[in-house]
């Protein structure tokens, strides 16, 4: 079942009421996971395209295409340079997002392994897929981790450059997957391969941001935020802290254009956030190298020695002031994460880096966690080759068949937010207060009927042809469509009811 084209940005399609009964802060959040795929240990070459046909060859079978949604409401799909890719349903929360991100996790593990079993038909005994949750693969080639917002629509683009982007370029502190380079250890994955601001291009310019208008809702009420510049998470605590910190931001701007007044954020954009986002990566002093921003009036005392940290100490002070005031309000729209809580790991994070105690984060904070292995491995093996230390950075992200991470779950080393129950019901159960509980009803009902069907993230069509029916009885009547504009809407319209009326049937 193809993804049919971008309806979100459709017109004709009404809202109503539904609108006055969203909180004003309540957001949509959804990750993109693109997945490097490698192959060892076979008798001959086998490519990672040929490694990725293996691991969609149940989907092709099923759904007569890479490209397919999910009974969990997610989209998986085979993405340009044999890369998988997992898009989650669409969540209310933070947590949500994280547990259908953990569900996708386990989805391409399957497949990996799937794959696996059939290559070594062809490929020797030892034929491993290899299956990485990070950003760079050892050619040196990137790909992403998107993270998805909806935000009003009355948020200009350049308030998010000069709002947004400091905030989103400095987190990398306490969110960076870190990685080996030609030049050491790095704080971020993504740094060195994005070159500009703001964009609609995604792959021959990489943005920070990309300002492709893809809102999958009602247009003239909302964008779709496509940030570009966030890594590929293994734990469970940054992934969960990266999208609420950043959410709280967002409802900062956003307040502030709705009641024109200032937010606090407009005087710490940077003169150039790509060349800022390079130095924060390289920066082993962990955030104290000035950084050059457009206008430095207004900050705080060490104007001209505006640092990452500083940045961050900026952003939480004013999430803290908005939090005194919209506090209620704001938990009332996040129910499953409490605002303050978050502010609190926040800053707790920012202090551990700021007083040189950043080494107590391992058991949370990927870049932290995946340093002190290297380290330690290099302690045992004074002159270890490259090589095997780059093999150590990579199998931390390994989700097939890497073991360094499975093994700091196991003994506690690494934080576990999600229970892995909560992950494996979220492989067929979607979010149930957005739209996607209708879209993976949908698609439940239309699998179990074996009817030819087709759906994106606003629209679900049957074809007119349904195989389910034994011979001589009523064939479906011609193509059946539901529109799915409001990703807040768990309320089933008529278009909606007919088309699950027939599945019914």
């Amino acid at each position: 079942m193809p993804q049919l084209r971008d309806s979100g940005n459709s017109r004709s399609m009404p809202v109503g009421d539904r609108r006055l009964r969203v909180n004003r802060f309540a957001r949509i959040f959804g990750i993109e996971t693109e997945y490097g795929v490698s192959v060892t240990g076979a008798d001959h070459s086998c490519s990672a395209g040929a490694a990725a046909a293996a691991m969609f060859r149940p989907v092709v079978s099923r759904s007569r295409s890479t490209n397919t949604y999910l009974p969990n409401g997610s989209r998986l799909y085979l993405d340009v340079g044999s890369h998988p890719e997992y898009a989650t349903a669409e969540a209310r929360d933070p947590l949500t997002a994280v547990t259908q991100d953990l569900a996708g996790e386990r989805m391409m593990r399957r497949l990996a392994l799937h794959a696996q079993e059939r290559l070594r038909e062809s490929y020797g005994p030892n034929a491993t897929v290899h299956l990485f949750k990070n950003n760079v693969d050892s050619a040196g080639h990137s790909f992403g981790c998107h993270e998805n917002y909806l935000v009003r629509r009355c948020v200009p683009l350049h308030a998010i450059e000069r709002q947004l982007l400091p905030f989103l370029v400095t987190r990398q502190l306490f969110c960076g997957a870190g990685r080996l380079s030609g030049r050491g250890f790095e704080i971020t994955q993504r740094a060195d391969f994005l070159d500009e601001s703001i964009s609609s291009a995604t792959t021959r310019a990489r943005p920070l941001v990309n300002t492709r208008d893809e809102p999958h809702a009602d247009p003239e009420q909302y964008r779709r935020l496509h940030i570009i510049i966030g890594d590929s998470n293994r734990s469970q605590t940054v992934s969960m802290l990266k999208l609420a910190t950043t959410h709280l931001v967002l409802c900062v701007i956003e307040q502030s254009i709705r009641s024109g007044e200032p937010s606090g954020l407009e005087s710490c954009a940077l003169a150039n956030p790509s060349d800022a986002n390079r130095v924060i990566s390289h920066d082993m002093s962990l955030g104290h190298v000035p950084l050059q921003l457009v206008d430095p009036e207004g900050i705080g005392r060490h104007q001209q020695n505006f640092s990452a940290l500083d940045i961050q100490y900026h952003y939480a002070d004013v999430v803290r002031r908005f939090l005194e005031r919209y506090g209620q309000e704001m938990a009332e729209a996040m129910p499953r994460v409490d605002p303050q809580q978050v502010l609190h790991a926040w800053v707790e994070d920012l202090d551990r880096i700021s007083s040189g105690d950043w080494q107590v984060l391992s058991s949370s904070v990927d870049w932290v966690m995946k340093r002190r292995l290297i380290k330690a491995f290099s302690r045992r093996h004074p002159g270890a080759c490259d090589d095997r230390l780059a093999q150590i950075d990579m199998d931390y992200h390994d989700v097939a068949n890497g073991s360094a991470y499975e093994a700091l779950l196991r003994h506690g080393a690494m934080r576990e937010l999600v229970p892995a129950h909560d992950a494996e019901l979220a492989l067929a159960r979607p979010p149930q207060d957005t739209r996607a509980a209708l879209r993976g009803a949908f698609i439940t009902k239309a699998l179990q009927r074996g009817v030819h069907f087709s759906c994106d993230w606003t629209r679900l069509t049957l074809d007119g042809h349904d195989e389910g029916h034994a011979a001589g009885e009523e064939a479906q009547p011609g193509r059946l469509e539901a529109v799915l504009l409001d990703p807040f809407g768990v309320e089933a319209g008529e278009d909606y009811q007919r088309i699950m009326r027939y599945l019914e049937s």
